[in-house]
This record gives structure tokens, sequence and C-alpha cells, in this order.
């Protein structure tokens, strides 16, 4: 049968398993902690979006303003 129930498709819940460990939203970001910088960056070295970790928009700003800083600085790649 080429067409599915909606309830065979699979749901939304999927996409919440992915989702990273929240920050503390008083926490400050620092461009020198590259371990932590580490867990918002693939291995490619892209950044991940917020949607995906669940920080919220001022720190993934913080995260994209780290990221950059430590990649122009030589502390990541």
């Amino acid at each position: 049968m080429a067409y599915q129930k909606k309830s065979d498709r699979g749901s939304h819940d999927d996409y919440s398993t992915k989702r990273r460990p929240a920050i503390d939203p008083n926490d400050l970001i620092d461009f020198n902690d590259v371990e932590v910088l580490k867990h918002y960056v693939t291995d490619y070295g892209k950044i991940i979006p917020a949607r995906i970790t669940g920080v919220t928009s001022h720190q993934q700003r913080q995260i994209k303003k780290g990221v950059r800083r430590a990649r122009n600085m030589g502390l990541m790649a």
C-alpha cells in the first residue's frame, strides 16, 4: 500500500533524542574554553544550530562568536 496512515509515518519525538545537554543560562561562553566549544561543533567544523543543541538564542550568539574567535586564534581547526 503506497499510502500510509498518519500514525505509521513516525513522529517528531525522534528529534528530541538528538538534543545535547543544555547549559545554564547564566554561564558565559569563553572562546579560550575549547573543550566546551567542541560540543557545539560537528566533526567537519560546522556550528550546530540552536534547535538541535537546545541553547537559548543569546547563548547561540555567544557560541558563534566564541567558535569564530577560537578559529581565528588557531585554537580550533
